[in-house]
């Protein structure tokens, strides 16, 4: 028995569990186990056969990643959730469970620098085209749109841009031709619901707020259950024609006594099986965790990125600030409706001195910690230029919204006091 809220508060805590049935244990176990007894061939055979659900092998399913997975499905307001090795593997899974040789998807420009390199690259090596848009104007996306175009794909509080995606408009044309919409949530964990402005899938790295300890990988995919899979009929030839991989099944069929779970039971049952990112059931104990205060760290996150907005934005050094709160105009009306309690714990700036003193702010912080992660519970700093974004050409930077003298700062949950008083005498230093 678990204890049903509509409550993200609520939800963190009790969703998808309530106590062991065997030991009463109230902290979800971990499940540290490679494989699982069947109670008879029958009973195996069935579970191969997708007629009933349950326990095969660690690789595919954990009892511990299926309390993780239940979570963070019900924050959402998703239908069911697969958690894998890491959010680099749950952004490659969306794709690949749809797009195959010869197709495409259409892609918002405003990218994790990582992100864009799988799929400017390694997309690119395996066969499946990029197209990448500016997200500013979503008929964008229809324009770049052609007969295999399989998915669009954003994140809803871009890093580094902060520009926050017009995830309602671009659902809509998508879902007009049988396009579903792919959205990292990362970094607006808790504060939006991309289902309901009309996205198909929800994207995690929960290494970031989710887990908001920074001691564990891991990702997240969350099947919103909102998208007609079948009715796509030819758009979407991975679900409606009979996969190999999979004794031939027809997956919008082979599930629908389950449910609407066709996308999420494939990439459970073909890729996540046969290319084994599966997250550890210690990570997932982990991330249950972090994910227990995740409200209350994200207002904390929100309020002090806030506070440190408005101090740079007064600060002469600084020649631009990048926060949804100073936004205005479209960008910021599409913010407050998107975003719900805050704007988001990550803020950028570009300091005037460019490279040369963005790196000698890094180099001064005492408080801030110079690592490449978001969303820890302290606060974090970096210079894209030199290492996220290192990789990308001048003008894929520029498109990503980075240049020389750019920081990105992830804030903690610290006293404002604190953080402002670590970046006050960095920014000194930095000239």
């Amino acid at each position: 028995m678990t204890f049903d809220s509509k409550h993200p508060e609520t939800q963190v805590l009790h969703a998808g569990w309530r106590a062991d049935p065997s030991t009463g244990s109230v902290a979800v176990p971990i499940h540290q186990t490679t494989s699982y007894q069947f109670n008879s061939t029958d009973h195996a055979s069935k579970l191969f056969a997708l007629e009933e659900l349950g326990n095969i092998y660690t690789r595919i399913m954990n009892p511990t990643n299926d309390v993780l997975e239940k979570r963070v499905a019900a924050l959402e307001g998703g239908v069911a959730a697969l958690a894998t090795a890491s959010g680099q593997s749950a952004s490659a899974f969306a794709i690949q469970n749809i797009a195959k040789v010869g197709d495409n998807i259409v892609s918002s420009t405003d990218l994790y620098g990582g992100t864009w390199n799988l799929f400017a690259n390694v997309l690119k090596d395996q066969g499946i085209e990029v197209r990448f848009v500016d997200p500013a104007d979503p008929e964008n996306f229809r324009k770049a749109t052609d007969a295999r175009t399989r998915a669009y794909y954003a994140e809803t509080l871009p890093n580094p841009k902060l520009r926050v995606f017009p995830i309602k408009e671009v659902a809509a044309i998508g879902r007009e031709m049988g396009i579903p919409l792919i959205m990292d949530n990362t970094a607006a964990a808790y504060l939006c619901r991309p289902l309901e402005h009309g996205a198909a899938v929800v994207v995690y790295s929960a290494t970031k707020y989710i887990g908001g300890h920074g001691t564990s990988v891991g990702g997240v995919i969350v099947d919103g259950g909102n998208f007609d899979w079948e009715g796509a009929g030819d758009r979407q030839p991975a679900l409606n024609t009979p996969d190999p991989s999979y004794h031939g099944a027809v997956w919008t069929q082979a599930v629908k006594p389950i449910g609407p779970v066709a996308y999420i039971i494939k990439a459970r049952t073909t890729l996540l099986r046969d290319l084994g990112s599966a997250m550890s059931p210690f990570n997932a104990f982990q991330l249950i965790q972090g994910m227990e205060t995740l409200p209350l760290r994200m207002r904390a996150h929100c309020e002090n990125a806030a506070r440190v907005a408005q101090y740079l934005s007064n600060h002469p050094a600084v020649a631009r600030v990048i926060h949804p709160s100073l936004q205005t105009g479209e960008e910021k009306r599409r913010a407050d409706a998107v975003l719900k309690g805050g704007y988001g714990g990550l803020v950028g700036f570009e300091l005037k001195g460019g490279r040369d003193a963005g790196r000698a702010f890094i180099d001064a912080l005492k408080m801030f910690y110079h690592v490449a992660n978001i969303g820890d519970a302290r606060s974090l700093a970096i210079h894209p230029a030199s290492t996220t974004h290192s990789q990308l050409t001048a003008e894929e930077q520029e498109a990503a919204g980075v240049n020389q003298g750019y920081v990105r700062l992830s804030i903690g949950i610290e006293h404002i006091d604190d953080i402002l008083a670590d970046l006050d005498q960095a920014l000194t230093v930095a000239g």
